[in-house]
């Protein structure tokens, strides 16, 4: 059992204003793994208050001197790669190979690349008689979730240091204990107390206690589309800058020249990464009408690889869901595409068979692939978060390109041909922040984030250090 009974705020380890707690469970079996301390608005307010105070010592620090604290807290995370690994894959489900590359080891990249990126960034350029600079932008309030826990948070929280500014980090109170070995790290490295700042609570609680709070100048948030227009309505009250990474609908877009077993695999590894806990994950394949029943084919004989498995073992390609929540909404999803006339290709809403011991607990649902889907059905335009896959036919290029961008969301995509060429031509018409040319890598220095109600703003790279920066232009007299 992992009991943490308090946050951390001003470089100490401080004790909450209550005595509530809140249970964590593992997605693999279901039993409480520990709890963490439920913050009320007091506790937010003395962590912004420490935010607060901390900032302008901060912003003066040299960029080399912040650089090399980033630095130190990578080699602090890459030390305690194994240990956050396993953490995550019982927090999330995530299989505890992939959480390994993945959950753990992009953090720890992530740490070091802003390293690298604040040492290097011209925070100043002379343009006629202004020199402009770039100021922090203050205090950020990082609301982060549950899904990829410690790479969302790395994302907000590596970047808004880099760039001068003093952070209170709110986890998702479903996956926090990884949140706190990334506290532990960082007060080992020295970081100057009131830099980082982490209290753990419910979002209607602290979280809106942030978010509203006159003192912070800036919130990065990734959740849930409905908690983003929350989130905006109360950070609209002080003007405050907010950066929205949202749901997604990812349309793949298979083009009647593309190798079709090769995209129809692509399509359902991408959909079932992390089970279908994906914000990116391709949740539709788009195909040519003729196409069809051989696509349907193919994919359901790619989605046999996925067995539901236990977490911990390294032979498991698939994980529970992170929770009941998550697992009672999925076969909700899933039943309401059979009572709409989505044809049932695998899976279903029953639980998956195989199941004993302390495993009988865990959130695992099978994967499931529904053909003919309706394009304006409910499984064809609402973020599931499971996986759970919807064939869709087209019946031409243009037809391809009005389905993948008739959503409210604008997250991702990918197109698959033959041509690169044409694959990009098709993929400049789609109204999505990152779009994956025939199964293109994920790349960390290219901007990610989404148009539509996907949110706005971009993390990672450059892109997300300039999140965090103000410009200022000082006129200087010829």
């Amino acid at each position: 059992m992992a009991n943490h009974d308090k946050f951390y705020i001003n470089g100490q380890w401080a004790v909450p204003s209550t005595k509530d707690k809140i249970d964590v469970h593992n997605a693999g079996t279901g039993a409480v793994m520990g709890s963490v301390p439920a913050g009320a608005e007091k506790d937010m307010n003395a962590a912004v208050d420490a935010a607060r105070a901390a900032f302008d010592s901060w912003s003066q620090t040299p960029a080399a001197k912040r650089a090399e604290y980033l630095g130190k807290i990578s080699a602090g995370l890459k030390a305690r790669v194994d240990e956050l690994a396993k953490t995550i894959a019982q927090e999330v489900g995530m299989p505890i190979k992939m959480a390994n590359r993945i959950q753990a080891s992009l953090p720890v990249a992530t740490f070091g690349n802003y390293a690298k990126m604040a040492g290097e960034f011209k925070f100043e350029e002379q343009v006629g008689n202004s020199l402009v600079v770039r100021d922090p932008v203050g205090v950020v309030g990082a609301i982060t979730p549950w899904n990829y826990p410690l790479h969302q948070i790395a994302l907000k929280v590596a970047p808004a240091l880099a760039a001068g500014c003093t952070v209170v980090l709110k986890p998702s109170e479903v996956a926090p204990f990884n949140a706190y070995i990334l506290a532990e790290v960082i007060h080992e490295a020295g970081l100057p107390a009131g830099v980082f700042n982490m209290v753990t609570g419910l979002g209607p609680v602290v979280g809106e206690a942030l978010v509203k709070h006159p003192q912070v100048d800036a919130v990065s948030f990734t959740g849930s589309t409905r908690a983003g227009k929350r989130i905006s309505e109360l950070a609209a009250q002080t003007v405050k800058r907010v950066t929205l990474e949202l749901g997604g609908k990812s349309a793949s877009v298979i083009l009647d020249d593309a190798d079709l077993a090769a995209a129809v695999k692509g399509t359902v590894g991408n959909c079932y990464l992390n089970s279908g806990q994906t914000c990116t994950a391709f949740t539709r394949m788009l195909v040519p009408e003729g196409k069809y029943e051989e696509a349907k084919t193919l994919a359901a004989e790619a989605a046999k690889a996925y067995t539901p498995g236990d977490p911990m073992l390294e032979t498991t390609r698939l994980g529970p869901l992170s929770s009941a929540a998550q697992l009672d909404r999925v076969r909700g999803y899933i039943k309401k595409a059979q009572e709409e006339g989505a044809e049932l290709v695998t899976g279903g809403a029953e639980a998956p068979d195989g199941f004993e011991g302390e495993l009988r607990g865990g959130y695992f649902v099978k994967p499931t692939i529904f053909g003919k889907v309706d394009p304006k059905s409910t499984l064809g335009q609402e973020e599931v978060f499971g996986p759970v896959l919807s064939i869709i036919t087209y019946k031409d290029e243009e037809d391809a390109i009005r389905i993948a961008n008739d959503t409210i969301y604008g997250l991702a995509g990918g197109v698959w041909s033959a041509d690169a060429g044409r694959a990009q031509k098709v993929a400049r018409r789609l109204r999505a922040g990152q779009i994956d040319i025939n199964g293109g890598p994920f790349n960390m220095n290219a901007p990610f984030g989404g148009f539509k109600q996907s949110g706005h703003g971009r993390e990672a790279g450059v892109y997300g250090l300039e999140e965090f920066l103000e410009y200022k232009s000082l006129q200087l007299k010829p």
